[in-house]
């Protein structure tokens, strides 16, 4: 019995130190884990620049950025040109650029056909009037025409290309005017063809970029679009350098139609006079030795008569003159519109 009561006791001890010790060691462990979770401090994520290199950027991406520079380097050169007839009526607008700082650009010959006057327009609101045309080539459906620029204008304009013939699938870009909206901006393309004065160009070009540069990966023109749509066609810079061969020093712009509609003038023949009597002596100044000669302007109407006369040149005699203005006065001639002479007058005695 008192063994049994002694496995009790000692039974109940080792359940007891049991509980306390799960209890301490529960209790450490909450009283790490507080120390552990006060001593962390609080994680924050920040953003860090890549350490190693960054990959080059997709050939994409590239060509966006290429194509966005050449296009803010050439738009500010592509022009609007408006043409007008001898009566200023709109006949058409096309596209065109500047090709020098004095103000000499390429369109179409069509562009400007028959026109007597035009203006150029740049992007930025600029309106330059147009002199005339420089030169114009029908084949190659090119002209060149000067602007009236401001000497102190500072004038954005193109380069040609000196380089030769473009290779086959050569990458190129048609820039428009930006005053063509999103018709105007840049489109890359490829040459699918090419002979000595055309240039076949891959897709589609809006109408309004007849005129417009075809240049190169540079911002050099290579061409000049003629025509567009589902097939566009360009002509070659080598085309529009034989046209600017013809441009010398001495070239004055001047329109054709102008020159056409406005001969030189010719001197209209004088109508036949009818009466002329010449002008008597006045009375009292037939005296021996007696002279003078005068000067006198007389105006016709249209029926011949002699509506006014003026002294051109005195006689020095105030007889003399109107002796001369009354007998001149009743002259006569053929009707006419309208017309002038002057008439010398000589009074003399023997």
């Amino acid at each position: 019995m008192v063994q049994v009561r002694f496995f009790l006791r000692c039974a109940l001890w080792i359940t007891v130190f049991v509980a306390i010790g799960h209890a301490t060691t529960q209790v450490l462990a909450e009283s790490l884990l507080a120390q552990q979770t006060q001593a962390t401090p609080p994680i924050t994520t920040t953003a860090q620049p890549p350490t190693t290199a960054p990959m080059n950027q997709s050939p994409q991406a590239n060509t966006g950025q290429t194509q966005s520079s050449l296009e803010a380097k050439v738009r500010p050169s592509v022009i609007w040109v408006t043409a007008f007839d001898s009566k200023g009526n709109l006949l058409r607008t096309e596209s065109g650029f500047f090709i020098s700082p004095d103000g000499r650009f390429v369109t179409r010959a069509d562009a400007v056909e028959g026109g007597a006057n035009a203006v150029a327009k740049t992007a930025d609101g600029g309106i330059y009037n147009v002199s005339g045309v420089l030169t114009v080539s029908k084949s190659a459906d090119l002209a060149v025409l000067k602007a009236e620029v401001k000497p102190k204008k500072l004038l954005r304009f193109l380069d040609l290309n000196k380089t030769g013939e473009l290779s086959a699938d050569a990458r190129v870009a048609v820039v428009g005017s930006a005053l063509a909206g999103n018709e105007g901006a840049a489109r890359e393309t490829t040459i699918t063809g090419q002979s000595s004065d055309r240039l076949e160009i891959a897709g589609t070009t809006a109408a309004s970029s007849v005129g417009s540069p075809v240049i190169n990966e540079n911002g050099d023109v290579v061409g000049i679009v003629a025509s567009a749509g589902e097939k566009t066609i360009a002509r070659p810079v080598a085309a529009l350098d034989s046209v600017l061969s013809r441009v010398t020093a001495d070239t004055q712009a001047r329109w054709p139609q102008t020159a056409q509609t406005s001969p030189t003038p010719q001197a209209t023949p004088k109508p036949r006079l009818l009466y002329a009597p010449a002008p008597s002596f006045p009375p009292g100044q037939s005296l021996p030795g007696q002279s003078g000669t005068g000067r006198f302007r007389l105006t016709f109407d249209s029926q011949g008569n002699v509506t006014n006369i003026q002294i051109a040149t005195s006689t020095g005699n105030p007889y003399f003159d109107q002796a001369a203005i009354k007998t001149l006065g009743q002259w006569k001639s053929a009707p006419s519109q309208g017309w002038q002479a002057t008439v010398p007058v000589t009074f003399k005695t023997r």
